[in-house]
């Protein structure tokens, strides 16, 4: 495996920071990885997304691969059973195979990760790391992305 510059790492949300103050142990949140742009002249097959680091007081329950057209945009961060985030165990999971992103595009699939608050975080949740093939190839490429959770006093 080699380590990949493919990605766009630049993106939305790609060096930004999202979070809430007003967090609860016990919640399960969703928090969108940066959509995959594709900055190089051959297509690409994302096979993997994840964080690279998780704090001690949460808890990763999964990841999920979800296309924006079925939740009405990019929800950058969501809590589970709130009105307006998407149902997505409902959704269909695109994950289950390689997410392929031509030369020159973004994305419309984009990654999440399900993360549950079992004690006041210790910290932020960060780096996003994407494993993907390129031209018979598999590449590693990790870029900057921070979640805060801060459980309300």
């Amino acid at each position: 495996r080699r380590w990949g510059t493919a990605l766009a790492a630049d993106g939305m949300q790609a060096s930004g920071t999202v979070g809430s103050e007003n967090a609860r142990v016990g919640q399960v949140w969703y928090f969108a990885l940066p959509v995959p742009g594709n900055i190089s002249d051959e297509p690409i097959g994302i096979t993997r997304a994840a964080v690279e680091h998780v704090p001690p007081g949460i808890e990763v329950l999964g990841y999920g691969a979800d296309d924006m057209s079925d939740t009405d945009g990019l929800p950058l961060l969501a809590t589970e059973g709130e009105p307006h985030t998407p149902d997505f165990a409902r959704l269909r999971n695109y994950a289950d195979r390689a997410v392929e992103v031509p030369a020159g595009e973004t994305s419309d699939i984009f990654y999440a990760v399900r993360l549950k608050i079992t004690s006041p975080p210790e910290g932020p949740v960060r780096r996003c790391r994407f494993e993907y093939t390129q031209d018979g190839r598999a590449y590693t490429q990790t870029m900057d992305c921070e979640l805060h959770l801060t459980v309300a006093g």
